[in-house]
């Protein structure tokens, strides 16, 4: 069976832990887009696992493990991430992780770009200042880099050359007679070139004369920063849905059979845009608290609010979900009641369908009870609290689409499998 995994709110939903659950039944997992602006924690006997580019089920033995040509790709970050799994005793040769030869490389002046636009408070969206939007932006234009390219010396030496002519004028005029050094950019990027080359090849090939294994396509961030579908422009710069899957790895061979979609029991955004459900206030706070709600990747503090049925329902729509795995169930054990975003008013009067601009909408909330227990240690489901049961009932009737899985931790073994 194939499985298609993707965030449905605004990422950081707590797919890297679902991955690595998920994967046991698998044997190949594929991340097709994004780059490491991501962050995917899994927690296995205390010790914390962050991954960026590579996919979190890596942790579990005899699986392959694959970047897509839909990803961007820091090769400096790439490499250190080999080198902090390798020394946690984590096995990771090219037997068991691949690369395509097709995804885009980042460089040190897409950093730049993208540090200089968040500067202007006019253009600023919030990004993680990675290079992951020039690094696409290159990608469209034609003027991107490949892992194919940049572990050939000459052709990388050649491309090299033709970007810096074209885009050292810019920072010459941002930093007067400043540009990026030919020489050092090639010299460092060529001893990566040299670490990353046995781990590349084309997935197309490889992956078909594997057609007959499992796959586990392993989306980044969420719905709603689809650079099509998300709240633009305040998204990133892939296609983040299901559909992506495919394109993303190269694997159009293949055919999936259930797409699974993993949302918060509340929800959390970080960067700029609207949020219709943002809480600004102490029950905001707790949840930033109590969730641990900052950034994998930044360290920055997430924006936190009630959970939006109203987004989840388009996002279940768009990703044609089968399933869905809702995580930090254990985050509301405290709360005595608890507020449901069930509909948008727009101009006074109720929406007639999900409105492309959420900054025009104001949520129309209901007030569920509260359960007031600690769920951390449950792992079976009809153990749970009969309102937290009726919450999960709630956000299925809502969604007409099966909760399958409940998370009520960050340890690895904290899932309830629902219909078990």
């Amino acid at each position: 069976m194939n499985t298609v995994l993707v965030g449905l709110q605004w990422g950081d939903e707590g797919k890297g832990k679902i991955i690595d659950y998920l994967c046991r039944n698998k044997d190949i997992i594929v991340r097709f887009q994004g780059g490491n602006n991501a962050g995917h924690t899994v927690v296995i006997n205390g010790k914390k696992f962050v991954f960026h580019l590579i996919p979190s089920g890596i942790l579990r033995q005899g699986k392959i493990c694959a970047i897509g040509n839909g990803a961007v790709i820091d090769p400096a970050v790439l490499i250190e991430e080999i080198k902090s799994l390798t020394e946690a005793g984590i096995m990771i040769s090219p037997d068991n992780l691949k690369i395509s030869l097709l995804a885009h490389i980042i460089m040190p002046y897409h950093r730049l770009m993208d540090a200089l636009r968040e500067k202007n408070e006019i253009r600023k969206i919030g990004t993680t200042k990675r290079g992951i939007g020039p690094c696409y932006m290159d990608k469209v234009s034609r003027f991107g880099i490949r892992v194919v390219d940049l572990i050939d010396p000459h052709f990388f030496e050649c491309k090299l050359k033709e970007n810096l002519k074209e885009k050292n004028p810019l920072f010459k005029k941002v930093y007067g007679d400043k540009g990026f050094s030919f020489k050092a950019i090639y010299e460092e990027y060529n001893a990566f070139a040299k670490i990353i080359k046995p781990y590349s090849c084309d997935l197309v090939d490889y992956f078909y004369k594997l057609k007959e294994k499992s796959f586990l396509f392993e989306g980044a961030q969420g719905t709603f920063l689809d650079v099509d579908f998300g709240t633009y422009p305040y998204v990133t710069s892939s296609t983040t849905i299901a559909t992506n899957a495919l394109c993303g790895s190269g694997l159009s061979f293949l055919k999936p059979d259930e797409i699974i979609g993993v949302t918060k029991a509340y929800t959390t955004r970080v960067g700029e845009g609207p949020f219709p459900t943002e809480l600004e206030d102490k029950t905001g706070e707790y949840f930033r608290n109590k969730g641990k709600e900052f950034g994998a990747t930044t360290g920055r503090p997430r924006r936190c609010g009630w959970l939006d049925l109203m987004l989840l329902r388009r996002a279940v729509i768009l990703n044609n979900v089968s399933k869905i795995v809702l995580t930090k169930l254990d985050i509301l054990d405290d709360l005595e009641e608890i507020k449901v975003c069930i509909d948008y008013t727009l101009k006074d009067s109720a929406s007639t369908g999900f409105p492309v601009d959420l900054s025009k909408v104001t949520p129309v909330y209901k007030t569920v009870k509260g359960w007031k227990t600690n769920t951390e240690n449950i792992r079976r489901y009809e153990e749970l609290p009969l309102e937290a049961r009726n919450y999960v009932t709630m956000i299925e009737d809502y969604l007409s689409c099966k909760i399958a899985y409940v998370s009520v931790g960050e340890m690895r073994e904290a899932i309830i499998e629902k219909d078990n």
